[in-house]
Order: C-alpha cells, then sequence, then structure tokens
C-alpha cells in the first residue's frame, strides 16, 4: 500500500517511520525545496526528531503533486491554520476514493471550522466517508523511538476506521476506533489550550493541586463546548480527551506546556513563539474557542483567562485569583 504523509514536522516524520515499519511503501511531502533535499540527504529530521533516522525507502518531495498521485493513504500532518492553503493547491485532484487521515489538532480561527469540515470544503471530489481523524497521547520523540502508545481513530464510515487502523497499528502502537469525529477533533485541539494553563500555573509558581485543578475543570469546559458542536461527551473520557490532556499538560515535550509556562514566568507571547521551532496549536485555538463559547454563549471561565493572559498581558496572579473567587456552584 502506498502512502503520502504530508508534513515533514516531528509528528510527520514520526508516523512516516511506523508506516514504512508497517510495510507501507511511504513519500513524505515537505513544504520548502531546500528543507526536503536536506531530510533526503541527511536521513535525520535535526529540526525536530534529532537522533531518529529516516529509512532510505522512505521518499521526500516537496512536489505535493507526486506526493499524493499515487498515494491511497494520504496523511495531513501539516499545523492547523495551514491545512486549507496547502490543500487548496491539490484541491481538483480526484479525492473521491482515497482515505485521508487528518492528525492536525486545531480549529481554524478563520471560520471556526474542524479540520473534517476544512478538508471537505477544500477538496473538490472528496468523499466524507473516508475522513479519518488520529488523534491521543502520543509524542512524535516517544512514538519515534518505538515507546508504547495508544490512540484513536474516528470516522463516520466504520469500514473506513478499520482500515486506518490496520494500517497503523503495531506493537508498539495500539490503535482503538471510535465513530465520533467531531469528539476526537475537539478533545485533541481544545486540551491545548488547557496545556497552556497548566504551563501557565508553573510559571507563576502555582502547585500540583492548582495545576490537577486545571485539567479537570479544564475538561469540564472542553465537554461542555464539545457536546453543545455535537460531540459524545464519553469521548472527552476517552483517548483522545482525558488521555490527550495528561501528556499535553504534564510532558517536558509539550510545545503548548512549554509557552504557557515562559509566558506564566513573565516572558511575553511573542519572544516566546519567535524562538520555538515548532508550531504551538493552543495558541490559535484559545482565540477560537474564545469565539465559539461567544457565539454558542458557554460558560468556558479558564479558557477566557488563558486568553487574557495571552494576548491581553494580563497578570497570571489575577488570573488565577479571579478563577478561584468565582461565585460557589455544584461540580455538576
Amino acid at each position: 500500500m502506498k502512502v503520502s504523509v504530508l508534513g515533514a514536522g516531528g509528528w510527520g516524520t514520526a508516523l512516516s517511520i511506523l508506516l514504512h515499519d508497517n510495510g507501507a511503501g511511504v513519500t513524505l511531502w515537505a513544504y520548502k525545496q531546500e528543507y526536503a533535499k536536506e531530510l533526503s540527504e541527511s536521513r535525520e529530521n535535526k529540526n525536530y526528531l534529532p537522533g531518529v533516522i529516516i529509512p532510505h525507502q522512505i521518499k521526500v518531495t516537496s512536489d505535493i503533486f507526486e506526493a499524493v498521485e499515487p498515494a491511497e493513504f494520504i496523511v495531513v500532518s501539516i499545523p492547523s491554520q495551514y491545512v486549507r492553503e496547502q490543500l487548496s493547491t491539490i484541491a481538483e485532484v480526484d479525492f473521491s476514493n482515497r482515505i485521508f487521515i487528518n492528525t492536525a489538532k486545531g480549529i481554524e480561527t478563520t471560520t471556526l471550522s474542524t479540520m473534517s469540515d476544512v478538508v471537505e470544503s477544500t477538496l473538490k471530489k472528496f468523499n466524507r466517508k473516508n475522513y479519518v481523524v488520529l488523534s491521543g497521547p502520543s509524542h512524535a520523540e516517544e512514538v519515534s523511538r518505538i515507546m508504547p502508545t495508544a490512540v484513536v481513530v474516528a470516522s463516520i464510515h466504520e469500514e473506513t476506521a478499520e482500515r486506518v487502523r490496520k494500517l497503523f497499528m503495531n506493537a508498539y502502537f495500539r490503535v482503538y476506533l471510535n465513530n465520533d469525529v467531531r469528539g476526537v477533533e475537539l478533545g485533541g485541539s481544545l486540551k491545548n489550550i488547557i496545556a497552556l494553563a497548566a504551563g501557565i500555573s508553573d510559571g507563576a509558581g502555582f502547585g500540583d493541586n492548582t495545576k490537577a485543578a486545571l485539567m479537570t475543570r479544564g475538561m469540564t469546559e472542553i465537554s461542555r463546548l464539545g457536546e453543545i458542536l455535537g460531540a459524545h461527551q464519553r469521548t472527552f473520557s476517552g483517548l483522545s480527551g482525558i488521555g490527550d490532556l495528561i501528556v499535553t499538560c504534564m510532558s517536558r515535550y509539550s510545545r503548548n506546556r512549554y509557552v504557557g509556562e515562559q509566558v506564566g514566568a513573565g516572558r511575553s507571547l511573542n519572544e516566546v513563539l519567535g524562538e520555538i521551532k515548532m508550531v504551538a496549536e493552543g495558541v490559535a485555538t484559545t482565540q477560537a474557542a474564545m469565539s465559539l463559547a461567544r457565539k454558542h454563549d458557554i460558560e468556558m471561565p479558564i479558557v477566557e483567562q488563558v486568553n487574557s493572559v495571552l494576548f491581553h498581558g494580563k497578570d497570571p496572579q489575577i488570573a488565577m485569583r479571579e478563577l478561584m473567587t468565582r461565585p460557589g456552584k455544584k461540580e455538576y
């Protein structure tokens, strides 16, 4: 089987190696020609996965048409705010009988669309039953080093999800099935905001109790918005919800937690973003979530305070005090 992986960041590279290990013929697409040449020659993604060897059988190209033309499966591993832009270049290609697997975790800020809606509205010849989202607690740094990992794939078409499960699953990468596409997408996207909150808490000098409270009540906010948008509440207690939330809020590999920590310690958001190589998806998703909360009149106090700290320079100490002194209420 032939697979095209669009996006040569850490996750795209790790998934390319995993799929190669599973016997697939893999083409890895990189946006910049010089970057594709470097990866092809060095066989190492020095920016994102230093020390991890890219097998020579994996073809690397910067020609997106060359990447997708022979592929039965297309894995989208592009930062969410650029998915539409990149897919628009291949919008006229006939994808009606090919499977799209999205791994981007974000909500488009301009349209407030999840990635399934972005893909469907961008590609002219595309069948929604062939869309799958893959999500869960899965840092590229660990998957590429064969650390046991479990994720979930979701599709409205069970047979499609099963084909993708078989494509990815092996002894170190366990894949579960789900049919709640919206829930899996939202869980993977919105948890990044709570990871920013956890990082801000760390940077501001708060403790483990504080972080646990932010994570737990943050999941309540995720579920609250998710249900309004059509997701199933049970999805948020699974791998793409609480599972991904735990690893993103706690791991040293988490970009979102790191960005939050630096901002919590007093640095400006622009300064922090200017020095990191990878995209912290939660920053843009915070703005999208705030817009969705206002649109649907949903209370999301943690998301609101994260937005204020990131984009309006609010002191994290004041933000936390306001969260803690809100009127008392029942937990459920």
